[in-house]
């Protein structure tokens, strides 16, 4: 595919997804959607990690309000099912770690598209905003499923009643996010982030995730046996091997991701 709304860079093992309208704040269009679900999909085929940021001033101000195609008679629930599922899926879902790297304001989709990634890191200029309930509709783009679980409750739902921005370092204080960086370290710090990922040990990653999104969902008896079941997979892998040897030879490993 020839993307016209994203850009796509694979260098060694680290695949950057770029929404790149900056001239529309990194709208979110019909297109957009789905170049983002193929460039996602692309990626965590032939990288070991994921950036998702934006061009220019803002990470992504959401649904463009302006695009015709999206917004002329649109059928919300269609455009969710059929538009945005498959894209949050593509990133929530992804085998290989995802890294957000919200390089200005994130409002609406936009910022659900974010939550959605396994680490949030922002640049302190960088806002949240959830923004629906300023034109008569309630977060969408998985917004009311990752707020109450980063946030807490009390917190999310004043963000959706209200549509306050929350800065950066807000946001990082109330565990909306990872960490909120300076905005002359943000670049070299999200891509050492990421760098550091693509180098990993992919499986125990992958593994990471697993457990870690699977535990709102089990009884601790359950998460102990998912836990076993997981550790004995990555025990059977030759980064676990490589990363002993590493040890007792009191060196850096050198992981192959398998």
């Amino acid at each position: 595919m020839e993307y016209e709304t994203v850009l796509l860079d694979i260098t060694d093992g680290l695949a950057v997804v770029t929404l790149n309208r900056p001239d529309k704040m990194n709208a979110l269009t019909t297109k957009m959607r789905a170049e983002i679900t193929h460039a996602m999909k692309k990626a965590a085929h032939d990288a070991r990690a994921i950036v998702l940021t934006g061009a220019g001033p803002a990470f992504c101000s959401g649904q463009d309000l302006g695009d015709a195609s999206s917004t002329g008679k649109i059928d919300l629930e269609r455009a969710l099912r059929d538009e945005y599922e498959p894209m949050l899926e593509a990133v929530h879902d992804c085998p290989v770690p995802t890294i957000a790297a919200v390089n200005g304001p994130a409002a609406g989709a936009g910022a659900n598209l974010a939550l959605c990634a396994d680490v949030v890191i922002a640049t302190e200029n960088a806002y949240f905003l959830q923004a629906f309930a300023r034109i008569g509709l309630l977060p969408d783009a998985g917004g009311t499923w990752f707020m109450p679980r980063q946030m807490g409750l009390a917190k999310a739902m004043g963000a959706a009643l209200f549509a306050d921005k929350i800065s950066a370092r807000q946001a990082d204080q109330w565990g909306m996010i990872y960490e909120a960086v300076a905005d002359d370290e943000f670049a070299a710090h999200w891509r050492k982030r990421a760098e550091y990922l693509a180098k990993g040990p992919t499986a125990g990653f992958a593994a990471i995730k697993k457990a870690m999104r699977g535990t709102y969902e089990n009884t601790l008896p359950q998460q102990l046996a998912t836990e076993a079941h997981l550790q004995g997979e990555c025990g059977r892998t030759r980064d676990f091997a490589e990363g002993v040897v590493a040890f007792l030879e009191k060196r850096a490993p050198r992981f192959e991701g398998r």
